[in-house]
């Protein structure tokens, strides 16, 4: 089959999540588990007024998901080591023979952000199965280290990725960026790859994905993309959101066309008791009729939810307290993968 990689736009079935579990992302106090489980919880049930949702649950979380969750949310129980549904989760992809559409999941290689030190992945790696098989979905498999939040997609076979990800020494040692992109032929119909030099900062650090797209770059429609913008220069990102634009601006697009670049201002924050933040505003999620996109408690969240709803039309924004994830190392965009439909004509 000829497989495409639907942009997160078209019509979805559900939206796939996993609840936090003992390890990194839940915390080791009551406050910080609190935390986690309830910030989860929100953007599940934000996304709920849209479309279904259905949550992995951990079996020794059970009992505090049906406290956190409630009945508008669907639940599995799998094993987890950790909650970023959109990395440990297959990436759905659709095959269309003019009649009726297949879906697929791809089942890429996960093995905890190129083997960081800190993560565990002996579960986390079987979830891309376990949704393939529980969503229906044929199942794809990929020889390829990738996650879910290292690819964005216009749905016309133009995909954007970064060298640090996808070329990671710990990810994918031997393999050159032509190998890369046959895979990436092969399993999602990419027909224009567009290498990135980088992530943000902060996600290079110890505990970041060495640089994930879906925090930098994000593509709301065919010739349209959204690029993190830090204003203040004594950020580090300030430099990284120029060069990152700047490339997009030296490329076109699979159907040869140059990009309309859209630059999303960083929230004004700049700093936590960690160092630099990486708080962006282009980690949301596009869900059916709407947006689900980060806040910060910052001056900037009602700028950036402006701009997304001009680029996304007809959909309505809300808004999640996002720091909560950040913190953890992600956001919204990265605990939750979508389903595309897979529609008869």
């Amino acid at each position: 089959m000829n497989w495409r990689m639907p942009a997160e736009g078209e019509p979805h079935d559900r939206t796939w999540m996993a609840f936090p579990s003992t390890g990194y992302s839940l915390g080791d106090t009551a406050e910080e588990q609190h935390e986690a489980r309830s910030t989860w919880a929100a953007v599940a049930h934000a996304i709920a007024e849209f479309e279904p949702v259905t949550v992995v649950v951990d079996p020794a979380e059970v009992d505090f998901a049906a406290r956190y969750l409630s009945s508008s949310v669907d639940t599995i129980e799998a094993p987890l080591n950790d909650a970023w549904m959109r990395d440990i989760g297959p990436t759905f992809v659709l095959s269309d023979d003019g009649t009726v559409s297949t879906r697929g999941a791809v089942d890429w290689v996960f093995n905890g952000w190129g083997a960081q030190d800190w993560a565990q992945w002996d579960l986390d790696s079987k979830i891309g199965a376990f949704v393939t098989e529980a969503s229906g979905a044929v199942a794809i498999t990929s020889p390829l280290v990738n996650e879910g939040g290292g690819i964005q997609v216009d749905g016309a076979g133009t995909v954007l990725v970064t060298e640090t990800v996808q070329l990671d020494p710990g990810r994918n040692p031997n393999l050159s960026k032509a190998d890369v992109e046959a895979e990436l032929a092969r399993t999602i119909g990419a027909k224009k790859v567009i290498w990135l030099p980088y992530g943000l900062a902060r996600d290079q650090e110890r505990f970041g994905t060495r640089g994930h797209v879906d925090i930098v770059a994000a593509i709301p429609s065919p010739g349209v993309v959204l690029v993190h913008d830090q204003l203040d220069a004594s950020h580090p990102d300030h430099a990284r959101g120029h060069h990152i634009a700047d490339t997009l601006a030296a490329s076109t697009d699979a159907a040869g066309n140059e990009w309309d670049i859209v630059r999303v201002p960083a929230p004004k924050e700049l700093r936590d008791e960690e160092g630099y933040v990486d708080y962006s505003y282009i980690n949301h999620l596009v869900v059916n009729g709407g947006v689900i996109a980060c806040s910060f408690g910052d001056p900037n969240d009602d700028v950036a939810a402006g701009i997304l709803s001009d680029v996304y039309p007809g959909r309505k924004v809300v808004t999640v307290d996002a720091r909560a994830l950040f913190a953890r190392g992600g956001g919204i965009h990265c605990i939750t993968q979508h389903q595309p439909s897979a529609v008869v004509r």
